[in-house]
């Protein structure tokens, strides 16, 4: 596996769940593949989740780790062709990638959305010059569009704690005061339509329909009751506007409707859901106190496979070297 960006990237899903559950075992058990190897992170934003889980991945498979903040203690990048670099960017991504391959035979990337141009944005820009440029394997540590290594481990969750053998998934639209990306629940659909044994509904506000290539065969309904009813498991995240019905909105925040923030009403229409966010989350914004303290909550379970789904991704590319 030379990159990791998207569900088929892993090839047949039941193997890749089967691998998940066998290093959850024994974390230690491919120790000898990491031996010597060292994995370079790069984080053009902040992460507490992913920058952890992946490094205790990385060692856990006898890795040596290299963490690099653009932002802080870094030359600030350029990233743009073609710009007259007379700024406060003294350094050219186009020469700082192959740099960075020299030091490394992994790289693991984490780049977020502008959320100005939407074009920019789902062509993965930054990423994509990684995969070009840097002559190493790389993954997905969150990007402009997706959030794979997140996506995985809510599988993960889900195949532990399900009750019936095909569940009822929603996804849902919760109000934020910030723009988000779309980056989680982009991924959370696309594994979600991938996984054999799961009805996943999509419910939000009219107009933040997600990109259709990775809403995929799911259900759309905009109607929250509706569609929580009989759900085994309730997974909020917001999300700005994605532009895919009005491109001039991409982005921006076209709806506050606290309605829409999951509360116990909300989980009583569901069927003893269980209720999933990827963290970090805005109380009483996204999901009130009793609802993500409940019985119910997996957040922290969740959060916990990170490290699971990340240590198969990084011992499927240390095989591959």
């Amino acid at each position: 596996m030379k990159s990791f960006i998207n569900v088929e990237d892993l090839g047949p899903l039941d193997k890749a769940m089967a691998e998940a559950f066998e290093i959850k075992n024994d974390r230690f058990k491919y120790q000898h593949l990491g031996k010597n190897k060292t994995l370079m992170m790069i984080f053009f934003n902040n992460s507490l989740r992913t920058r952890l889980s992946t490094q205790k991945a990385a060692m856990n498979l006898g890795m040596n780790v290299i963490v690099l903040d653009v932002n802080a203690g870094a030359w600030k990048l350029e990233t743009e062709r073609g710009v007259i670099m007379d700024g406060d960017k003294s350094e050219h991504l186009l020469e700082a990638i192959p740099v960075m391959g020299c030091y490394c035979d992994l790289i693991g990337v984490r780049s977020f959305a502008g959320l100005t141009d939407r074009e920019y944005d789902y062509a993965e820009t930054v990423l994509q010059q990684f995969i070009k440029y840097s002559g190493r394997p790389v993954f997905a540590m969150e990007t402009a569009t997706v959030h794979p290594l997140q996506a995985f481990a809510d599988l993960i969750t889900i195949e532990e704690h399900k009750v019936v053998e095909r569940p009822k998934v929603v996804l849902t639209w919760a109000p934020h005061c910030r723009a988000l990306p779309q980056a989680v629940p982009n991924s959370f659909a696309q594994w979600m339509n991938a996984a054999p044994d799961v009805d996943l509904v999509i419910t939000h506000p009219e107009g933040y329909e997600l990109d259709p290539k990775f809403v995929g065969n799911a259900v759309v309904e905009y109607d929250q009751k509706k569609a929580f009813e009989g759900a085994d498991f309730i997974y909020a995240k917001n999300w700005s506007n994605p532009g895919v019905t009005n491109p001039a909105d991409y982005g921006k925040i076209t709806s506050k409707d606290m309605s829409w923030t999951v509360d116990t009403e909300h989980m009583s229409w569901t069927n003893n859901g269980k209720f999933m966010h990827c963290l970090p989350v805005r109380r009483n914004l996204i999901v009130t106190d009793d609802v993500i303290e409940s019985p119910n909550s997996l957040v922290i379970p969740e959060a916990a496979n990170r490290e699971i789904s990340c240590s198969v991704v990084i011992k499927r590319m240390l095989e591959a070297l």
